[in-house]
């Protein structure tokens, strides 16, 4: 169960942040913070708390926080962003899971991680090795999980931005499969969903606690999610998927 939940609000130069979508246009800063605000109500629907991070100007990208920390059950891992004008992003976050965690780690140089790489299956954390992420820093991840004792394992890629971006857990050993993870062998033994291309988008869902949360405009996602007995809500993302950001972005859960 999560009981905890921190969002960063976005900023004014949201629009100046990384895509690779630039055909969906530019954010729209007023109608990104509504669905923000959207977001927030949703999580506390779903039982846990919000702590909302002020807007950083400095970086456009700051609102998907998931990417500057992992959080595990036993400590908080710090990351090292892998797009060069996300650097700095993690300093700012250490201050803010010093309330919530004894034990902090942080990834080093020449290390790169970010968290939308990393998927949790209970005490196993799946690390993608993507652009944003490489060898060392999965390899630094891995020994702080051992070190705590829990374990990890990396899963190479290809294609996807990062490893949850065609990935989610939704518990109960059911997973939601996009794109190139599909046929891969290392889940080959849960019970996945499979989304069509068409809606791979919504392969990024977030299950919390009693709810899947799953992107407002995905009818046939939705449907198997509720047919695997699955309790939706769902939540208007369409400004943050013009800057590729997705549910589980928008989010630091523990």
């Amino acid at each position: 169960m999560f009981t905890q939940t921190i969002v960063r609000t976005p900023s004014r130069t949201l629009a100046e942040g990384i895509t690779s979508a630039p055909d969906l246009g530019k954010p729209d800063y007023e109608k990104a913070l509504v669905q923000h605000n959207a977001y927030i109500d949703t999580l506390k629907a779903c039982g846990v708390a919000v702590e909302v991070l002020a807007a950083d100007e400095r970086y456009p990208d700051a609102c998907f926080v998931e990417d500057v920390a992992v959080c595990t059950p036993a400590f908080a891992m710090v990351t090292s962003p892998g797009a060069p004008t996300r650097m700095g992003e993690e300093e700012v976050i250490t201050g803010v899971l010093k309330k919530y965690y004894n034990a902090i780690e942080h990834i080093q140089a020449p290390g790169t991680l970010e968290g939308g790489d990393v998927m949790m299956v209970g005490h196993h954390y799946y690390i993608g090795l993507s652009e944003r992420t490489n060898r060392a820093g999965a390899d630094q991840l891995i020994a702080a999980l051992v070190k705590y004792g829990m374990t990890g394992s990396v899963v190479e890629m290809n294609e996807m931005l990062h490893l949850k971006t065609g990935l989610a857990y939704l518990e109960d050993n059911i997973l939601l499969v996009a794109g190139e993870f599909t046929d891969k062998a290392e889940f080959k033994d849960f019970r996945r969903i499979e989304i069509p291309e068409a809606e791979g988008y919504a392969a990024n869902c977030i299950r919390v606690n009693d709810h899947v949360i799953v992107p407002e405009g995905y009818p046939e996602t939705r449907a198997k999610i509720e047919a695997a007995g699955l309790n939706v809500l769902t939540c208007d993302t369409s400004e943050f998927k013009k800057l590729d950001g997705g549910l589980s972005c928008l989010s630091l859960r523990f």
